[in-house]
């Protein structure tokens, strides 16, 4: 019998409705194990239930069956979950800072060869450094920041000569054409 009251009222009103029609209402299959059952009877009828599942063939072809659970036996990290969801999802800007700083590190290049003016790329760097030394004086927990601050001269000067050797590699690609001054027609 089940442990929800309103259940239990409305298979009492069903029994009291058959009764008076003159119907024999049908016993209440037992659905667990009654509620002052020992741990043993739960236990074996918990055991009962999964075998026979199992001759149903409700375990049958459930994805992932027969293969090794990702990410076994290596050390423990209490925050994997926000890890994997980061990584499933390709979310970006999200997480701790230690790890946004470290991708935003390794990727500092390409983000700096999308602006187009000297003066946004000084800023963008001293943005990155001012954000990398106030992580550092946080103390929210997490991973600690390992991420270097950067040096925007050096940064600049890197910038100045990939944009310059873009440009000549885009000038020799594409050989100028030169346009007549006449037409003919």
């Amino acid at each position: 019998m089940s442990d929800d009251a309103r259940q239990a009222a409305e298979r009492y009103r069903l029994d009291r409705q058959l009764r008076d029609a003159g119907l024999e209402p049908e016993p209440a299959e037992h659905e667990g194990p009654a509620r002052g059952s020992t741990a043993a009877e739960r236990a074996a009828f918990v055991e009962t239930s999964i075998q026979q599942a199992i001759r149903r063939g409700e375990f049958d072809n459930l994805p992932g069956a027969g293969k090794p659970l990702p990410d076994l036996g290596g050390s423990h990290d209490p925050d994997w979950w926000i890890r994997r969801k980061i990584e499933t999802e390709q979310l970006t800007g999200l997480g701790p800072p230690a790890l946004t700083l470290r991708v935003e590190h390794a990727e500092m290049a390409e983000r700096l060869d999308a602006i187009a003016h000297e003066t946004e790329v000084r800023e963008a760097v001293e943005d990155f450094n001012r954000r990398v030394i106030e992580a550092r004086r946080q103390l929210q927990g997490g991973p600690p920041v390992v991420t270097p601050t950067v040096d925007v001269d050096a940064e600049v000067t890197a910038w100045i000569e990939r944009r310059r050797a873009r440009l000549e590699a885009a000038a020799v690609a594409a050989p100028t054409r030169r346009r007549r001054w006449f037409r003919r027609g």
